[in-house]
């Protein structure tokens, strides 16, 4: 299992996966092709794939905001899960945003997603039950 940076020339490969794993996506806005382009552009480093062999297995993309880091479409191929690629995904992302200087980092997990929620309190994450997420959107595609 190696970890590499992604680039947008494995857009349709991360795709794929997503389809295969069962992460939401939303390619006509804000995981269009251009869209995700136009991040990777701007910090390469943030966007990571767990390979075996050729086959992408695992993607994680982060964002950092200067306060804080984020680890985002944190996602493994089902016939790759439990074999800690989620965590060395986690891992590599957090060492990019540690380089950028995040000293918080943080995940958005849905309530539902207990497999999710175990991986990230492995990886010592802390739950916060006093926090309400908001959010104000132009469009359900952003």
């Amino acid at each position: 299992m190696r970890i590499r940076k992604l680039t947008i020339d494995y857009y349709n490969e991360i795709l794929s996966l997503w389809d295969r794993s069962a992460l939401p996506y939303k390619p006509r806005g804000r995981d269009s092709e251009s869209a995700i382009e136009f991040q990777m552009k701007r910090n390469p480093s943030f966007f990571l794939g767990a390979y075996d062999g050729n086959r992408l297995v695992g993607t994680v993309f982060a964002s950092f905001d200067l306060r804080r880091g984020w680890i985002n479409r944190l996602a493994v191929d089902p016939k790759y899960r439990r074999r800690g690629v989620a965590q060395k995904l986690i891992a590599a992302a957090e060492k990019a945003l540690r380089k950028k200087g995040a000293k918080i980092i943080s995940a958005h997990v849905e309530d539902h997603n207990a497999a999710s929620l175990k991986l990230f309190t492995k990886c010592g994450y802390v739950k916060h039950r006093d926090v309400v997420y908001f959010s104000k959107r132009d469009s359900n595609e952003v």
